[in-house]
């Protein structure tokens, strides 16, 4: 358990500094207003916010997922090994369940954390200076929020998270735990590393798809409100003025940037976890039998009593 905590850890931290631009391109695409839009699509976007409000402006907001994501990945694999330990059997079908219930366990914290990276996100867009930082971090805008909303105000989008996390974290799950067997990854094998990388970034790209609609949902009731104004009274009423404004189209906003996003970020991901407790397991293996360590199938991701993920 220990280790599946600590290489989600070290997976979620390395995850966040190889995407977190693209992240901060969706955002905002997502939300811009469509009367008026600031972005022609996700190059443009990229373009105009270096221009605008040089490099840093892509990483508006990243003090969030560092401190989030990285426990957020902790959590994540740690119920996800733990609950298919629990289920016993290592099947596609327990795949996806134990990734749903890691994905929503994790909502509590993502939620918040992701309220606020939007919010930071979305602060001096188009300025390369802000004139007004209306939060100076992301743990002063989720104070300031607090204070002005309370807990319904930090957890605002919290419906709309679980319903993207539970099931996006199942297809997450199954897809790498179905690609990493068809592809045959092994510790001896010479090209594990490209594999791994391989499974881990069209499993993200395989998540994503199965559930951005409700993030393009998500991410507008978080932003909505920033200058003031609030446009949605929930749910249903931001999916029907959202459609009857933009039509269903909508529904695939900043789809390209999340995409880019998805591989990269992703691959790193995974890849790292399953190395890191593959060597580690290894090395408990030799410090137990005190000898050189047997030749271990390399099934990528939990521990397990039975033979299955790793």
């Amino acid at each position: 358990m220990a280790l599946d905590f600590a290489a989600g850890c070290i997976g979620g931290a390395a995850g966040v500094l190889v995407g977190h631009p693209f992240d901060t391109v969706k955002v905002r695409l997502q939300v811009q207003n469509v009367d008026k839009p600031l972005y022609r699509g996700t190059f443009h976007c990229f373009q105009s916010i270096i221009r605008q409000e040089s490099g840093l402006g892509l990483y508006k907001g990243i003090g969030s997922p560092m401190m989030g994501l990285t426990f957020i990945n902790a959590i994540v694999f740690g119920v996800q090994g733990n609950t298919m330990r629990m289920l016993g059997r290592d099947t596609p079908l327990n795949q996806f369940v134990a990734g749903a219930s890691a994905g929503a366990i994790q909502c509590v914290i993502c939620c918040p954390m992701e309220l606020a990276k939007t919010r930071m996100q979305m602060q001096g867009t188009g300025e390369k200076k802000s004139k007004r930082k209306m939060y100076k971090n992301s743990l002063d805008c989720l104070v300031r929020i607090y204070r002005k909303e309370g807990i319904q105000g930090i957890n605002r989008g919290m419906v709309t998270t679980l319903v993207r996390e539970t099931p996006g974290f199942g297809v997450y799950f199954l897809a790498y735990d179905v690609l990493t067997r068809s592809l045959g990854c092994e510790p001896e094998d010479p090209y594990m590393i490209p594999k791994l990388l391989f499974a881990g970034g069209m499993s993200g790209i395989a998540s994503w798809l199965s559930t951005y609609p409700v993030d393009v949902i998500k991410s507008r009731l978080q932003a909505d409100g920033v200058g003031g104004i609030n446009q949605y009274n929930g749910i249903m009423d931001c999916v029907r003025k959202s459609v009857r404004k933009e039509g269903w189209r909508v529904f695939t906003r900043g789809l390209t940037s999340t995409l880019l996003r998805a591989f990269p970020v992703n691959a790193t991901t995974f890849a790292t976890v399953t190395l890191f407790l593959m060597y580690m397991r290894e090395g408990e293996e030799c410090s137990i039998q005190g000898s050189e360590p047997q030749s271990v199938q390399l099934q990528p991701l939990q521990p397990q009593t039975q033979p299955t993920s790793m």
